[in-house]
């Protein structure tokens, strides 16, 4: 068995900011190191992928342990936004793009993107509502079938 990576399938379940950023930094990086990237979105993961709400993530603020601030403090009517706005300032000063432009970087870099079907039958999505380079609507078991090669190693965001 051939030991070396060849290919990544990035799982990603939250639509956060720090979560979103964390899965394409992932999937560009392999990319970037030869090697394929696929990137599957499920549940609320969705949202980075959905035409619209992708442009409208938040840094989650409650119940965030990294945040190093009281949960209550989190909760404090612009706390959220006020952290969103922090975080992408500084994303924006490390050359860091909006979410569906890193999105398409990785498309252009020849990464796949699918949906995760059980998570858009549930909250009644349709491919349309998603961006139109998605490479496809995937069950549970047709995304384990991508990784039935040697070399593939999946990661959970």
């Amino acid at each position: 068995m051939d030991k070396k990576l060849k290919r990544v399938l990035v799982i990603n379940s939250k639509a956060t900011i720090e979560s979103v950023y964390a899965s394409l930094v992932l999937a560009n990086g392999a990319l970037s190191e030869g090697m394929e990237a696929e990137m599957f979105f499920t549940f609320f993961g969705l949202e980075a992928i959905h035409k619209e709400k992708a442009k409208h993530l938040h840094v989650a603020t409650v119940g965030n342990p990294a945040m190093h601030i009281p949960t209550i403090v989190g909760a404090v009517p612009g706390m959220e936004a006020l952290a969103t706005s922090m975080m992408m300032k500084g994303m924006e000063e490390l050359d860091i793009p909006p979410v569906p432009e890193f999105l398409d970087m990785i498309k252009a870099a020849g990464g796949k993107l699918y949906g995760c079907k059980l998570a858009m039958d549930m909250f009644k999505l349709k491919k349309e509502d998603m961006r139109d380079d998605l490479d496809g609507i995937l069950t549970v078991g047709q995304f384990y079938e991508r990784a039935q090669t040697d070399g593939v190693q999946i990661i959970f965001v």
